[in-house]
């Protein structure tokens, strides 16, 4: 089964990307952080730079789209195409409220009948460039009875994918993903459903798996953000499923993908300011995977200096090494 990456916005950029490419293995694919074409006909400085080809070197990657206009949406996969991408993908997941409000994201499956005008139009134009496109989605906004009606919608088009985190906007990320409706999502697509949530661990991929054995690709966010080796450890016939201690060479290789990513991000963005932000916001997950080490998470959150910061992190992993 394939795993992909989920974008979280903020901090997975290509900085981060190229980062876990270089470290970690067994992602087949890629998604952008969300770009927000609008009626400019202009991408920002920050949305370039994360498509640009040579930021994105051995790495299959599919440039993401929040919209609610057609127009915009192609526009912005033209000049994804222009820069030789083959794919792209709609996103209709986004929970944030000021997302939302403005129908985007998956406020967008609060309006299904201009939803649907925007798909008729988008198939029909991409059709004649030859450029596939994909859908990241909930399964409603306010209600799991939504979902029938965008299912039908939705099974109109060729979709390369559809993409589905089975919660509705108004869940945000609380209760339980509704495995029964991805259930009726995979009748309807087969292999081209691919499910979107809560798999932290080898164990919930397992239990995924045995549910849904004909799927054949998940999408991972936060759990690889929270253990970047988790694609991997997937991949893995043997192995405790459980597993969340951090062997020696484990622990090195993070380790060295940290510094990566924090030497990344300072070339990349002015200011140490910014960087620690970044930074402080990936250590929401990974210090997950640091438990007892609450003294040094909290330096890490109230860091000011770079250097202050570097010496919350260093003692993280030496503290960790003593345990193993």
């Amino acid at each position: 089964m394939e795993c992909y990456f989920a974008p979280m916005e903020g901090i997975t950029g290509y900085v981060y990307r190229n980062a876990h490419h270089k470290f970690y293995g067994n992602v087949a694919m890629y998604f952008t952080p969300f770009l927000a074409p609008n009626r400019s006909k202009k991408l920002t400085s920050r949305e370039t730079n994360d498509i640009l080809p040579e930021h994105n070197q051995g790495i299959r990657l599919v440039p993401q789209f929040l919209t609610n206009q057609a127009e915009d949406f192609l526009w912005a996969a033209k000049k994804a195409g222009e820069l030789g991408y083959k794919e792209v993908n709609l996103n209709l997941g986004c929970p944030s409220g000021t997302v939302v409000s403005k129908y985007r994201g998956s406020g967008f499956l609060a309006i299904p009948e201009e939803l649907d005008r925007f798909l008729e139009r988008v198939s029909t134009e991409l059709e004649k460039t030859g450029m596939r496109f994909s859908v990241k989605t909930r399964i409603g906004k306010n209600s799991p009875e939504e979902f029938g009606r965008l299912l039908g919608i939705f099974n109109q088009y060729p979709l390369e994918r559809l993409i589905i985190h089975p919660r509705l906007q108004t869940d945000f990320y609380r209760n339980r993903p509704n495995l029964e409706l991805f259930g009726e999502a995979v009748k309807v697509f087969g292999n081209r459903a691919c499910y979107n949530g809560d798999i932290f661990s080898k164990k919930d991929f397992i239990s995924f798996h045995e549910r849904f054995p004909d799927a054949e690709a998940v999408m991972m966010g936060r759990g690889l953000l929270r253990n970047p080796a988790l694609a991997e450890e997937i991949a893995e016939e043997e192995g405790e499923p459980g597993r969340e201690s951090l062997s020696g060479a484990e622990l090195q290789r993070l380790k060295s993908f940290h510094r990566e990513v924090l030497e990344g991000y300072r070339e990349a963005i002015p200011g140490d300011r910014n960087v620690l932000f970044k930074m402080k916001e990936l250590w929401t997950y990974l210090g997950e995977r640091f438990a007892g080490q609450e003294r040094l998470l909290k330096k890490i959150k109230k860091a000011r200096r770079m250097e202050e910061y570097e010496e919350a992190v260093e003692g993280i992993f030496e503290e960790a090494g003593l345990w193993i």
